[in-house]
């Protein structure tokens, strides 16, 4: 029976062992979930996502709900294949060459839409576009063929909140909210995906993410422009939001010194005067790799908001490759914070 939008705030919550030899069982069962109108974490290459019929405007007025997620904010289909996603919106030929070049992957298109009941109106927020992926998981593909649907996906957190990179995470945020969390252990690129906007005669970047803007290039052949800022109040794909992913405590970025009353993310072992007096230190990346703070960005956060720190004080960090997808996101959660954001 499908569950009405309150029902996602008094769900029981069930953790389903997708690591191991029930692997199969459990995506049936949360395949099932999701038929029924259920909402459903799993597991992406990126970051763990919250499930819900992208066609279905209960189930996906249910994951708003369980959110706390602004209903103007869009949300990205996860299909299994460019086939599919080519039934959902039209692809240029720019569009189909980066689909060939990184799908499965950390790659979100916008696209023309082509058929308005397989995404529906509240999930595109009433746009006349649609973003789309395919997810590099194989738990996640898994799913995605048992529920032979698209299935809509944002991190699988509170609005606003610190995205999740593993199961225990969805739990702290939406257990109790949601029906089922298919664990697969830690994900591995650690931040959301790429977002390119290929409604236009040349695709424009509207999110760094996991797929680096030098890579995308390579494949269209010239630079990739970012695209104009638009309405802030009515974006157009996830994440464009000034005030996100943010921990309860402030960030505060490009720390040079660190006060007793906060704790410290650092990257390279680098250590400003007064990190050893801050409450919790967490080095995003001992060795100065990119792709490992990357991975470990979401979890640093949410540790060292658990210290009950004032503040995060935050060492200034390298731009190239993922760095500006980590940059992005740490620039967000520092904003000031809305009031349509702030304990969603």
């Amino acid at each position: 029976m499908p569950l009405s939008p309150t029902d996602s705030l008094t769900r029981t919550t069930r953790l389903l062992d997708a690591s191991g030899a029930g692997r199969a069982a459990a995506v049936r069962e949360a395949a099932g979930l999701l038929f029924r109108g259920g909402l459903v974490a799993f597991p992406t290459e990126t970051v763990y996502g919250l499930g819900a019929d992208a066609g279905d405007p209960r189930a996906v007025a249910a994951l708003y709900a369980a959110k706390g997620r602004p209903a103007f904010n869009p949300l990205i289909a996860h299909v299994p294949d460019t086939a599919a996603a080519a039934a959902l919106g039209h692809l240029s030929d720019a569009a189909e060459r980066l689909a060939a070049a990184f799908w499965p992957g950390p790659l979100t298109l916008v696209l023309p839409l082509r058929d308005p009941v397989a995404m529906c109106d509240l999930a595109r927020a009433g746009l006349g576009t649609l973003a789309v992926r395919v997810p590099a998981h194989p738990v996640a593909l898994d799913l995605l063929r048992a529920a032979g649907r698209p299935i809509v996906a944002p991190s699988a957190n509170r609005s606003g909140h610190v995205s999740p990179t593993e199961a225990a995470h969805v739990m702290q945020d939406l257990g109790g909210r949601i029906d089922a969390v298919l664990d697969a252990g830690p994900t591995e690129v650690g931040v959301e995906s790429t977002i390119l906007d290929c409604t236009g005669a040349v695709p424009a970047l509207l999110r760094p993410g996991g797929l680096a803007r030098a890579d995308i290039a390579r494949i269209l052949g010239h630079a990739v422009a970012d695209a104009a800022s638009g309405d802030a109040a009515r974006p157009l794909a996830p994440g464009r939001l000034a005030s996100h992913y943010a921990p309860r405590a402030r960030v505060r970025l490009d720390a040079e010194t660190v006060a007793p009353d906060e704790a410290l993310l650092t990257f390279a072992g680098a250590a400003p005067p007064g990190a050893d007096a801050a409450m919790a230190v967490f080095d995003l990346s001992p060795a100065g790799d990119p792709v490992e703070a990357a991975a470990n960005l979401y979890g640093a956060l949410r540790r060292l908001d658990a210290a009950g720190a004032r503040g995060i004080a935050v060492v200034p960090l390298p731009q190239a490759g993922l760095g500006e997808a980590i940059a992005d996101r740490l620039r967000r959660a520092a904003a000031p914070r809305s009031t349509e954001i702030e304990g969603g």
